[in-house]
This record gives structure tokens, sequence and C-alpha cells, in this order.
């Protein structure tokens, strides 16, 4: 591949030298390179499996915000199609800042206070082209099953799955999917890995090509229960997802009726339903099942299932 991508360096962005990134922030859905430009500095270019209409969508709204000074790589490129299913844009360079490990509601506070900025930037952006979201936010899929289509993961033995997390799946599917709020764009994978800081000051948020069209409740409550997960993801503790939510709402401005914070505690499960089951299907510690397990029966009653 690496051939493909310094031919697009090169017609792209002029000469310059390609090298290999290790990904810290948002690589698994991409091939991340850093390519040293003689016109344009070090920059880093992506090649993801995608929708190029759907990438396109995303650079549009990740440069909207770069716009708006949020703390971003801006994007120098479109989406262009590098081979068959492969999308390729460039973006700057932000290197440096820390990732925070830990999940306390100071933290918490930070958090949501970070994703309402960007959510109050992007307020008046169509929900059109974003597509489906990723697995661990569709908890609707148009199939009518439970779990997103994935045929190397239905392909595995489902019966390493406890019942009891099909069983939460199933509520929390069905109470979401009861809404009628309307959609927003934001970001579909608010984990403290995809967040850097310099202190206290946010530094970068990478992973834009997470970005999503569901209400803002349910967005808000993904993030409050995802927003502390580091290398491997977790499930926050419910003090700290309920500051996240409060937070968020102060910083808006705005307190969320009684059916969107029924739809943000729904929210805030589905991030570790999906990988508490794919903790149990690749036989991983159950990090983020036991603290499902420990936490599902007070989240669903403040969701309005129990």
């Amino acid at each position: 591949m690496s051939g493909e991508v310094e031919g697009w360096c090169f017609r792209v962005l002029g000469h310059g030298t390609l090298t290999s990134l290790r990904a810290e922030a948002g690589g698994e859905m991409s091939h991340q390179f850093l390519y040293d430009s003689d016109e344009q500095g070090i920059v880093v270019v992506k090649v993801r499996s995608d929708s190029a209409d759907r990438i396109s969508r995303c650079l549009q709204i990740q440069r909207i915000a770069a716009d708006a000074d949020f703390p971003c790589a801006r994007p120098l490129t479109g989406a262009d199609l590098l081979g068959p299913g492969l999308v390729i844009s460039a973006e700057t360079w932000i290197p440096g800042g820390e990732m925070y490990s830990g999940e306390g509601v100071s933290f918490a506070n930070r958090s949501a206070r970070l994703l309402a900025g960007l959510m109050e930037i992007l307020e008046s952006q169509s929900p059109t082209g974003l597509g489906s979201p990723p697995p661990w936010m569709h908890w609707n899929p148009p199939t009518g099953g439970l779990w997103p289509t994935n045929p190397e993961i239905d392909a595995m033995d489902q019966g390493l799955v406890p019942d009891h997390v099909h069983v939460i799946a199933r509520a929390v599917s069905e109470r979401l999917t009861q809404g009628v709020l309307p959609l927003a764009v934001g970001h579909g994978d608010w984990e403290s890995q995809n967040l850097r800081w310099q202190g206290l000051r946010p530094w970068a948020v990478h992973d834009w090509d997470s970005l999503v069209a569901l209400p803002e409740a349910a967005i808000v409550g993904a993030g409050s229960g995802a927003f502390a997960s580091t290398a491997i993801p977790t499930l926050a503790t419910i003090e700290s997802s309920e500051k996240f939510i409060d937070s968020y709402q102060q910083a808006r401005g705005r307190r969320f009726t009684e059916e969107e914070q029924e739809v943000a505690w729904a929210a805030s499960l589905w991030p570790a339903l999906h990988n508490a089951r794919g903790e149990s299907l690749f036989q991983s510690p159950p990090v983020a099942l036991d603290a499902l397990t420990c936490q599902a029966p007070e989240r669903l009653q403040r969701a309005g299932v129990l």
C-alpha cells in the first residue's frame, strides 16, 4: 500500500518523504502515515476502508470545527479513492499532548464541557451524509437484528456471550429506537484515548471518521459511559456518568427533558455492551463485562426501562 500512498502524496502534496505512523488515537479504523512535504511540512495521511462520500462529509465537518478554533487537525485535502474501497486524505499533524487516564468526576466535567463546545459548533450542521453509526453506537441496525452485521464477528461462537448481555442489549435497543428526538451531528467515539491534553487545556481531539448523526442526548449519553476508556475500553462509574451528563447540560445552558435524560442513560450502556460482547467472543479479560454486569440495573432504571 505504501507505494500507492506515496504516489498520491506526490501528486497532491508535492515532493516529500513518506513514513508509517504508529497510531495513538483513532488508529483502529485507518492506516496512518506521515508525509514530510517540501511545501506544507509534515502532514498526516489517512487510508481507510469506507465510503468516499461519507468521509468527504466527515472532513467537511472536521474543517468547520477547525475553522472555529476547536482543537483538532485541519483537513488539507478532500477524500480521494486510492483503490477499490480505500479512501485517502491528508490533514495537519498535531503531535504531543497527553492522554488522561482516570474517570473521576473532575475529568468527567472537563471532558463533557469539551464535547459541549463541539456540539455547539456543529449544532447548525445537517445530519445528512454520515451514514450508519459505527457498531459501538449502532443500536438499531436495519437488518432488524440485535447487533450490526459483521461477518467475521458473526461467524464466531455467539454462545460465548453471556445471556444477560443480549438481554440488556435488547432492552437498550428497544428503548433507544422508541425515541423521536431530532438528529444532531456529533463525535461518536468520545473516549479518553481519542483526546489529548496539555495540563487542563484540550490539545487535540482525534478520530473524526467516527462522526455520527444521532440524537444529541444519545451522543452525550454514550460519551458519559465511554469517556474514561483508554487502550482497554471500560464503563465509567455511575457517579462519573452522572457528572458528565450534568456538566454537559450546564455548559450548553439547557436542561435535558425527561425523555432526553432517559435516552442519555440508555445510550450510556451501548458502547459497554459492544465491548462486553467483544471481550466474550475473543475471551479477553472481562473489564467492560464486569462493569456492565454491576451497573446495568441502575442505568436501565434511569433509562426508564426497569
